[in-house]
């Protein structure tokens, strides 16, 4: 998602703008820059670390799949965003991690310097919305919020197409939690309610019109049908490549359940929601697929 998210920023910004990106894998920054070049988006400057990128920027956008590598991102030894000067700087973390971590990184930055900014802002819509630069971002802040609204929110609209304040710093994690658990769960649903059909001699294609005009229509059904051949555009249609891995679901959905635990609200679907997502990402057949992969997982018909 990153790459995408980063394309449609450099395509939105000045030309005389320089961004400077970075990555674990070189051959994706090599990629980027090229890309960049060819089409002619502006200068974009390889660096060596996350310290690099945060020292040449005023804004840094980061986005990392889980809360050790935020971690890193920000407290490394040598290579952290905060060994180097932080002043006057802005930071917002697009990764979906756990509110704790995001607390302790924002508490850390006005330590190392009072004029430093840090927001929580996590992305939805996948990789299709990056890619279309129709993201919504999450942020953990207040509407009233007059430098987010004069420096941050300008640049996450060349990026997405919502922008939601959510309150206090880490709620735009919690926001993101509430939903991708709930799309988790609809996800599993409508694996389940495909198969019943199917197996009685439904066209997958006629259920899935039929559920979409009635009490059944969500998001997953629409857009991301798990059963090949019903959305042509979609991961589960491309042999369920893309679109977001199994195996990240089980991250995300750890973490929502997580935090249902730390306000003591009842749950009772995410146990066995997490036992699915768990199990889907131990199978072979499922592994590094996406999420709509649960369909195979359930014996469902291709």
């Amino acid at each position: 998602m990153g790459w995408w998210m980063s394309l449609n920023l450099r395509k939105a910004l000045p030309k005389s703008t320089k961004l400077f990106i970075y990555d674990i894998i070189p051959s994706i920054l090599d990629n980027f820059a090229e890309n960049a070049k060819i089409y002619g988006l502006g200068e974009v400057v390889i660096c060596n670390s996350s310290r690099e990128v945060a020292i040449n920027s005023d804004v840094t956008f980061s986005i990392v799949p889980e809360g050790k590598h935020v971690r890193e991102v920000f407290f490394g030894e040598k290579t952290g965003v905060l060994t180097g000067p932080v002043d006057d700087k802005t930071f917002v973390d697009c990764s979906t991690i756990d509110p704790a971590t995001s607390r302790a990184v924002a508490e850390a930055i006005p330590k190392n310097s009072p004029s430093a900014h840090f927001y929580d802002a996590p992305v939805s819509g996948g990789t299709l919305g990056a890619e279309a630069g129709t993201l919504s971002f999450l942020i953990g802040t207040t509407e009233n919020d007059a430098y987010f609204e004069q420096t941050v929110k300008p640049l996450l609209e060349m990026m997405g197409k919502n922008i939601f304040c959510i309150g206090a710093q880490s709620l735009g994690l919690v926001a993101k939690l509430c939903n991708n658990y709930l799309s988790a769960i609809c996800n599993i649903a409508t694996a389940e309610a495909m198969n019943i059909g199917v197996r009685h001699g439904i066209d997958p294609k006629l259920l899935a019109e039929v559920i979409k005009k009635s009490t059944g229509s969500n998001w997953q059904s629409n857009n991301m049908n798990p059963v090949p051949g019903v959305c042509p555009n979609a991961a589960p249609s491309k042999g369920y490549k893309g679109g977001f891995k199994v195996q990240f679901m089980v991250k995300d959905f750890t973490l929502a359940v997580d935090a249902a635990k730390e306000v003591d609200a009842k749950l009772a679907l995410g146990n066995a929601g997490l036992s699915t997502y768990k199990a889907a990402a131990e199978d072979p057949r499922c592994r590094d697929l996406d999420l709509s992969v649960v369909y195979r997982w359930l014996g469902g018909r291709e």
